[in-house]
């Protein structure tokens, strides 16, 4: 039967350097269908190949396609951890290097783990794939998206943000668009290798996910729970190079105290992550003064500062924090989960003490407690804060549901300048409105700033790079989406309940 093949399908068995080089190169096309390329239907058609190819070959085989396919995914869709590490946190070039590759090379583990499993339980079978590839790949995201602090990054649901897959992000939250992606593809498989009427329930299979998708993209999940507040976002547009430079404080300072004098009407302000670059204790008369201009004006200000504390110790303690002023009372919501090698380094006290002598970065922040109470503002709404990549992070935000209103990130994305990954941090932050039908603001040092909207769109956008100002309505809501309620499980048990199923079954033909 081989030799009756097509050859591109005996390439895996007679050209397997060949073939893996494909595999490599469509994965790096999966980044076109991510931001700020948007090009939603090119994914099926490039998993469409590796899927056939981890059906048809060994597990092994299967294993290290995955991995180049995983690879070429990840070096181009995250490179701009490069420009993190060496443009802009002046880390020697090899470093940054290791750390681009070195992630890359991890998250194309996970994906060869998918690979292996695809192969080992669906047996050559299309039926079987229509089960295990979907499972199996869900599983892996969602496993790489904690293991060794996770990185959930290009989960394959965000891509999906503008398609009519999107409508399963309320219900299932974004593994579930990935799942359903998955299931649509694996399907049209199974469609040209079927006949009669196992072919026609294949191509349902194809279609349904789609189309309720769209179906489900009509519900409105949450309802408003007063009427719509003026927000007002502030950017000040100085780049990370530019930032902690001595002389930009004061103008820094009087950029965002100027601009929020200017928003007299809005209800609530927003600075970005670390707008101030200081300690909050250095700046505190500086803080007191807008406090008070807010007071006056019954408005609420929520701006991101790096805060140190004493409690607990004589050692400080510094904090990645947002600070809610205008109100009763000063609120703060700390940081929880912070950037490795970022905000802190989970290395020993050697490597440490090497990395101060060669001037790199070496000192941790620290994690705040992970259940914070809600920031609530003087017109008694209520916030739920996400800092930077914090948002990533699918159920992060779950606990402060159903009493979070209104959803806030604030987030520094200058680290990475002009490349794709503030269009990438917009749309996760786009699938979190999405997934509990909450409106959010995201005010960024950089861009991309932008008020979304409860069902995932874009309400306003602002430029990168320059200073803005943007106001816009944003309509506090209430209510509680599938997803908010019952969070990853359903999707992450149906996986692991598939794929514990199939393993049994292999196990036992053997």
């Amino acid at each position: 039967m081989a030799k009756d093949l097509h050859p591109v399908l005996l390439l895996p068995a007679d050209r397997p350097a060949l073939s893996r080089l494909i595999a490599f190169t469509l994965g790096c096309g999966m980044t076109l269908g991510f931001a700020p390329f948007g090009w939603s239907l090119l994914a099926p058609f490039l998993l469409l190949p590796l899927l056939f190819t981890c059906m048809t070959v060994s597990p092994r085989d299967a294993r290290e396609h995955a991995f180049w396919f995983g690879l070429g995914m990840f070096l181009t869709g995250t490179y701009w951890i490069y420009i993190s590490v060496h443009v802009y946190g002046n880390a020697a070039l090899w470093i940054a290097l290791l750390l681009m590759v070195g992630l890359s090379l991890i998250m194309a583990l996970f994906l060869s783990a998918a690979g292996w499993l695809i192969s080992r339980l669906s047996h050559g079978e299309s039926w079987l794939l229509l089960l295990v590839a979907p499972a199996a790949w869900v599983a892996i995201e969602w496993s790489r998206g904690w293991v060794l602090t996770g990185f959930p990054w290009l989960a394959l649901g965000y891509g999906q943000i503008d398609s009519l897959f999107a409508g399963w992000a309320p219900v299932l939250g974004v593994y579930g668009v990935s799942f359903m992606l998955m299931v649509s593809t694996t399907a049209v498989i199974v469609t040209f290798l079927s006949s009669g009427m196992p072919r026609f329930l294949a191509l349902a299979a194809v279609v349904l996910p789609w189309l309720m998708g769209g179906m489900l993209l009509l519900v409105d999940w949450t309802e408003a729970s007063g009427k719509s507040i003026r927000v007002t976002i502030v950017q000040a547009g100085v780049s990370q190079d530019k930032k902690w430079n001595r002389d930009q404080l004061q103008p820094i300072m009087k950029f965002y105290r100027d601009s929020t004098l200017r928003v007299p009407d809005s209800e609530i302000i927003v600075w970005p992550e670390v707008a101030i670059p200081a300690l909050h204790d250095q700046v505190e008369d500086y803080i007191s003064l807008v406090e008070s201009d807010l007071r006056r004006r019954k408005q609420s200000l929520v701006f991101g500062i790096l805060e140190r504390s004493f409690e607990g110790g004589a050692e400080p303690r510094i904090y990645n924090s947002v600070i809610a002023v205008g109100g009763a009372e000063r609120q703060a919501y700390r940081k929880r989960h912070l950037v490795p090698f970022g905000e802190y380094f989970p290395v020993p006290q050697d490597v440490r003490a090497w990395m101060k002598m060669k001037n790199l970065p070496h000192s941790d922040l620290v994690a705040g407690d992970d259940i914070q109470p809600l920031l609530e503002v003087a017109n008694g709404v209520k916030l739920a804060v996400a800092i930077c990549y914090e948002d990533a992070y699918a159920a992060e935000q779950l606990y402060a549901l159903p009493d979070a209103e209104i959803l806030i990130n604030v987030s520094n994305d200058a680290w990475f300048g002009d490349s794709i990954a503030p269009h990438q941090h917009l749309e996760i932050a786009r699938m979190r409105a999405l997934e509990v039908g909450r409106d959010v603001v995201r005010s960024t040092n950089t861009g991309v700033s932008a008020f979304i909207g409860s069902n995932g769109e874009l309400k306003a956008v602002g430029k990168q790079f320059e200073s803005q100002v943007m106001t816009a309505g944003i309509e506090p809501r209430r209510g509680l989406t599938p997803y908010a309620r019952h969070g990853n499980w359903p999707i992450i048990g149906l996986s692991f309940a598939i794929l514990g199923v199939l393993w049994l079954r292999t196990r036992a033909a053997e």
